[in-house]
């Protein structure tokens, strides 16, 4: 009978400068989601539901509230955001039109969702500073869509922010 081998200190990799510098370095928490952070992401899901089958608003609205972690969101800001980008999908798509490289239909649901989501808020929520508006629209990109999908909605929203607040854009840019 063989004894077991029991590794040494001698068998393990040496550990390297960058190995230390992580270990060293404080691991950071990353920030608790917002409340309304949490809204734009059930109403892009809802949104991708109804962009690919089509369903019903209440039926979605109705899926989106099960889903695990909802109560932590902002219920009216979901409320909002789904319904509003659903019964105004036409004019947010015909603004939209105007600043993106190929017709709606044929963008990502994913990113067609999110510039929904931020053309909607740059509309309608002028509570929400227009870089805030973006800005989150780059993050739901970032988490949701491809890899450098939140390039393009960070491009297409600053023009339509520019279309939709152009006193607050004029403003910020003057300074």
């Amino acid at each position: 009978m063989s004894d077991p081998v029991t590794p040494s200190a001698d068998d393990a990799p040496a550990a390297t400068p960058s190995d230390a510098a992580r270990s060293a370095a404080p691991q950071r928490k990353p920030a608790p989601k917002s409340s309304r952070r949490r809204s734009r992401e059930f109403a892009l899901q809802g949104l991708y539901e109804w962009l690919i089958g089509k369903g019903e608003p209440g039926t979605i609205d109705a899926h989106m509230r099960e889903q695990e972690g909802f109560r932590q969101c902002d219920a009216a800001h979901f409320d909002a955001l789904l319904h509003g980008c659903i019964a105004e999908a036409a004019a947010l798509d015909a603004v939209l039109a105007r600043h993106v490289d190929r017709k709606t239909t044929e963008l990502s649901p994913v990113e067609h969702g999110v510039l929904m989501i931020g053309t909607y808020e740059l509309g309608h929520c002028i509570d929400i500073p227009y870089r805030v508006a973006i800005n989150e629209a780059v993050e739901l990109a970032k988490s949701f869509g491809g890899t450098d999908g939140h390039k393009y909605v960070n491009g297409v929203l600053d023009k339509a922010a520019g279309e939709l607040r152009a006193l607050e854009v004029q403003a910020r840019r003057a300074r």
